[in-house]
């Protein structure tokens, strides 16, 4: 007998719906979590119950997916889990299944990815039902298909995304049929939608595992060439100062991010975007970007084409435009302020977190070039930002002790010479903080607009 050790719900519902005379087994992630000695996630059960059936016998449920047999059950602790009818494959295209029914947990098994992940285990009767040894195959860390390698990939693409995700998240070596059949699937990826292909590298990025493993056998399979160019091309780029490629460089800064930042690890992944120059013809003219600009347009052009959400966009981009364009820790205070107001306060914060995982990445390698972090220099600068961000000094025209509301007052008519006059008044005050009172910076408009015949009304 072997306990998994589920919340009591899921024997509740086991028990309830075995009473009604429907067979019912856990299956899926937390199975196979279990066995691999890790924290279980939501707990699915398979049943023989048709979903009209389990709607009858539990009084609280949600039709999740009916038409896919899908039931949500919201048991006594709150929580919603879900029931599913045993299935069967129809029809497959390469992208979704069309199913049937089906009356044993052995057809239902029989049309799932991986090994490891055709378990089920009875939580009554506390009995491991394993057709396709998946549970020897986890303890001797390998990953293979259910059936052919070939038919099980050309049924739904995503099962090479999700290969390299479970063979990186547990350790496991991709048994060689399995990789070779995998890697001739990686140029059908194309037929996956983007929100699938963004949901899988969000999966990994998220993981208690370092997503390092994962996204090296992106890289080896060729599936990061195929859906991720933008990092695929800092595979074997040199940086200069800073020993090995940007893309060892970057799995190991990502690996040393918290995973409840997922978007710090993109900003890590894609903080060399810009480096590899791609710009300009050899020999010929420079690029048009500087490489913090190529930087921002790759992780947008990146982050739009998987549709993530314009806030997401707009955080990784913005950061990944900075991370690599940081002030000399012995810069004038001027030029401190300059950086930060174009960087903005509230980005800070995250900035320092991912240099400092940059400087831990180049310190395990021991890696001392230009290009890399000098904890040193990384601590002075960091020390005189933050005194720079409290300090109370106007890095913004908000900020500024003067606004289009007194050039009003003066007579001056609204205008495009109202931002140009702000910006302006910043950029004096960014020098020389002392003169952002009201009537210094009312003198200093004046004359601004004297100088380009701006008059009053």
């Amino acid at each position: 007998m072997i306990d998994l050790r589920p919340p009591g719900a899921v024997r509740w519902i086991c028990r309830e719906l075995e009473k009604a005379g429907y067979e019912t087994w856990a299956v899926g992630g937390a199975v196979r979590d279990a066995l691999a000695g890790r924290p279980s996630g939501d707990w699915d059960l398979a049943s023989a119950a048709s979903p009209n059936r389990v709607r009858r016998i539990f009084r609280r449920t949600v039709p999740i997916g009916i038409d896919h047999g899908t039931v949500g059950v919201i048991a006594g602790d709150g929580v919603m889990y879900e029931v599913t009818t045993f299935r069967r494959d129809v029809e497959t295209t390469g992208r979704h299944a069309v199913v049937a029914f089906a009356d044993t947990v052995d057809e239902d098994l029989a049309r799932r990815d991986f090994t490891i992940n055709a378990v089920a285990w009875h939580p009554l009767r506390k009995v491991l039902y394993d057709p396709y040894d998946g549970a020897a195959d986890l303890e001797q860390g390998i990953l293979q298909t259910v059936g052919e390698p070939e038919e099980r990939f050309a049924e739904d693409y995503l099962r090479v995304l999700r290969a390299l995700r479970f063979a990186g998240t547990f350790r496991l070596q991709v048994e060689r049929a399995t990789w070779r059949a995998l890697v001739g699937a990686v140029a059908r990826l194309d037929v996956l939608s983007p929100e699938r292909v963004r949901e899988e590298m969000e999966k990994i990025l998220t993981g208690r595992e370092p997503p390092s493993a994962a996204l090296a056998l992106y890289a080896a399979s060729g599936a990061l060439a195929h859906r991720y160019p933008e990092l695929d091309r800092q595979v074997g780029w040199s940086q200069e100062g800073r020993g090995g490629d940007l893309w060892s460089h970057a799995l190991r800064t990502v690996d040393l991010l918290s995973p409840h930042r997922p978007a710090l690890r993109w900003v890590a992944l894609l903080a060399g975007a810009g480096e590899p120059e791609d710009g300009g013809p050899e020999g010929g003219e420079p690029a048009a970007h500087s490489p913090g600009r190529r930087g921002l347009l790759g992780a947008a052009a990146l982050l739009e084409r998987l549709r993530s959400s314009n806030a997401r966009i707009q955080q990784v981009a913005g950061l990944v435009e900075f991370v690599r364009r940081p002030p000399g820790a012995g810069a004038p205070d001027a030029e401190l302020r300059r950086w930060l107001s174009q960087v903005g306060r509230e980005r800070l914060p995250d900035l320092i977190r991912i240099w400092i995982a940059e400087l831990r990445s180049d310190e395990l390698v021991g890696d001392g070039g230009e290009g890399a972090w000098e904890r040193g220099r990384l601590e002075r600068l960091v020390r005189r930002l933050r005194a720079t961000a409290r300090a109370p000094v106007a890095l913004t025209t908000d900020e500024l002790a003067f606004s289009g509301r007194d050039l009003i007052q003066m007579g001056y008519r609204p205008g495009p010479r109202f931002g140009e006059l702000l910006r302006a008044l910043l950029d004096r005050v960014l020098d020389d903080p002392t003169l952002n009172d009201r009537e210094t910076l009312a003198a200093e408009a004046e004359a601004w607009m004297a100088a380009r015949d701006e008059e009053v009304r």
